[in-house]
């Protein structure tokens, strides 16, 4: 295992400085304190905030008055969900919460609970409270239970049995049931900010809980750090973790980092608001016609993994919908890098991906097509949808010509210009102009071809 992996590795068993799945933290006194005073724990856990004066972002919530500062401190019971990215103090806040008010403090992770631990944690607090004793429930990943799961909680949260703090990195309007989520307060937690961070940084390398000044990090080195972490506090640890224990001489320079972590946070989750968030930038990044942006976003959402046919389709769409015939061969590319997706797959296809994104950023934009098809539905919705002329009904059967069916009809290509003068649509539609090209890219050539076929036809 090389550096790089054991990070990521560090990463994931150390579910860190505000977010442990499953950890039972309890008061000061308990299993948290016995951690952090671990020497050979993960430097994220060591560094967990052991005060709310301690805990690093997060302002707009932690305001004297705000909701969350009155739970931390003891002056609220509403429930909460805690919403935000990795690494930005969610389970932090649960655990202060817990000490703060002198609840017993029980954790759950949605990962490996089930309908029969949930129950379990609300019987105990339930005789807990029966002797004066509230309980703090902790879910983490709440977002993950079933609706079954989530409707086991509800009596407890609505009676107080106990006090829900479930932490989630999805959009709990996505994931979260509803008669939950109307019982709890949802406080969205921020990524932290570069400033932030390198105060999380700083001071783990000084506080005896951390390296405690035996390491000198070059302020490259941090700003690299910052750099990388995306936000996230506890990748940003575990970055200077793995660099600390890489040094030969107690010096953690650049190098050493890029050595060591070699991969940047990616703010992006497949299956929550960040999936729609950054499909949605992508695709206004296009539109807008700024190529780099949406390179950026691509490029974003083929590192998280996000499932390559998924962004072919968007790509098909976007060119009917916001390029058209400003440039026909738009949707032939996306139409292109699709099948490239489905017959070559990762890794090549992504540069198929990158083509079409290329080629849709640069290209004319119109939204005529979308706007001529929409006029046309309207239309059907009101109730326009008059007969068929009579000439262009269907004469292939017995009987078609008695009734006076495709009588009249004129063939187009008898004509010297393969267009004349015809009636096409019902009779209440006749002179409708639903497509209106614009002046951009080839729509400005089909705009003046266009005039001249609708005065032919209709015999103007």
């Amino acid at each position: 295992m090389d550096l790089s992996d054991r990070a990521g590795t560090l990463l994931d068993v150390s579910e860190s400085l505000f977010d442990v799945p499953g950890e039972r933290a309890a008061p000061e006194h308990g299993l948290d304190a016995v951690v952090r005073r671990d020497p050979g724990a993960p430097l994220a856990v060591r560094m967990r905030p052991q005060s709310l004066d301690e805990v690093i972002g997060q302002q707009h919530l932690l305001g004297p008055g705000s909701p969350l500062r009155r739970l931390v401190e003891g002056s609220g019971a509403a429930s909460v969900l805690l919403y935000g990215p990795p690494g930005t103090g969610k389970t932090t806040l649960a655990s202060l919460l817990s000490q703060a008010t002198g609840r017993r403090f029980e954790a759950l992770s949605a990962l490996s609970a089930g309908v029969k631990e949930v129950r379990a944690v609300i019987d105990v607090a339930r005789r807990r409270l029966s002797v004066g004793e509230q309980t703090v429930l902790f879910i983490d990943e709440v977002h993950r239970f079933s609706k079954t799961q989530q409707d086991a909680l509800l009596a407890a949260v609505e009676n107080r049995i106990v006090l829900l703090v479930g932490a989630t990195t999805e959009n709990p309007s996505f994931s979260v049931v509803s008669p939950l989520l109307s019982r709890s307060l949802v406080l969205q937690l921020q990524s932290l900010t570069p400033e932030d961070i390198r105060q999380v940084l700083d001071r783990a390398i000084a506080d005896p809980r951390g390296l405690a000044g035996e390491y000198a990090v070059t302020d490259d080195a941090l700003d690299h750090i910052v750099r990388i972490a995306g936000g996230d506090a506890r990748r940003a640890l575990t970055a200077l973790e793995a660099s600390a224990e890489s040094s030969l001489d107690g010096t953690v320079d650049v190098e050493l980092v890029e050595a060591s972590v070699d991969k940047a946070a990616v703010r992006y989750d497949r299956a929550g608001d960040q999936h729609y968030d950054v499909i949605s930038a992508f695709i206004k990044s296009i539109r807008g016609s700024d190529v780099d942006a949406a390179l950026h976003y691509l490029a974003r959402m083929l590192t998280a993994g996000e499932d390559p046919r998924f962004i072919a389709r968007r790509l098909m769409i976007h060119a009917s919908e916001d390029i058209g015939m400003a440039d026909p061969m738009a949707l032939q590319t996306a139409t292109a890098a699709a099948q490239v997706v489905q017959l070559v797959g990762l890794p090549e296809a992504k540069l198929a991906l990158a083509q079409a994104t290329i080629h849709l950023a640069t290209a004319p934009k119109s939204g005529a097509v979308t706007s001529a098809l929409g006029a046309a539905m309207a239309d059907i919705a009101a109730g326009k949808a008059g007969a068929v002329p009579p000439h262009l009904r269907d004469g292939h059967y017995a009987g078609a010509a008695a009734l006076g069916n495709a009588q009249g009809y004129k063939f187009p290509h008898n004509a010297r210009e393969g267009v004349l003068a015809q009636q096409y649509p019902p009779d209440d539609l006749v002179g409708t102009d639903y497509y209106q090209p614009t002046d951009h890219g080839f729509e400005r050539e089909v705009g003046g071809r266009l005039g001249k076929l609708r005065r032919i036809i209709r015999g103007k």
